[in-house]
């Protein structure tokens, strides 16, 4: 053993009682399920969500939808830029403040969302049929309220 290698039962430990390590292994888990049910439109589970948050009455500039989905600006630029290179959304200026931008769903953005939407409830009904067998719980709001105790 390496004078700087960690115990082994320290290593065992964090594998099975890391919240934050078991959270990013279900997190990238699901995310690869939804990917590929999305790629025959080729959408990504990330664009699924930004355009599903576009699709309502909520016209928010890119920071805004950037906090809502937990993004960083410049990882929400470069995916608004994608998603505007397809025809799937417009940036547009902010009427109050020109230097931002508001991302606006166009037309074949809806169109998408609305062929993607009957795969995700269908998707969505077999992943909480399966998380209902475990312990896990299949309800997102808990998942919500317990992230916004930990900051």
């Amino acid at each position: 053993m390496h004078s700087s290698s960690l115990p082994n039962e320290t290593v065992l430990q964090i594998r099975d009682q890391c919240l934050c390590l078991a959270a990013q292994r279900a997190a990238r888990k699901l995310a690869r399920r939804f990917d590929r049910l999305f790629a025959p439109l080729g959408l990504t589970n990330g664009q699924f969500s930004m355009l599903v948050a576009l699709s309502g009455q909520w016209q928010p500039r890119l920071g805004e939808l950037a906090e809502f989905l937990a993004m960083d600006a410049t990882t929400m630029t470069a995916a608004a830029k994608t998603l505007e290179k397809r025809g799937l959304l417009q940036l547009t200026a902010d009427q109050s403040d020109a230097r931002a931008r508001r991302p606006v769903l166009t037309e074949a953005g809806r169109v998408l969302i609305a062929q993607a939407t009957p795969l995700w409830r269908a998707e969505h009904g077999k992943l909480h049929a399966q998380l209902a067998k475990t312990q896990a719980s299949t309800d997102p709001k808990a998942l919500a309220q317990l992230l916004s105790q930990l900051g």
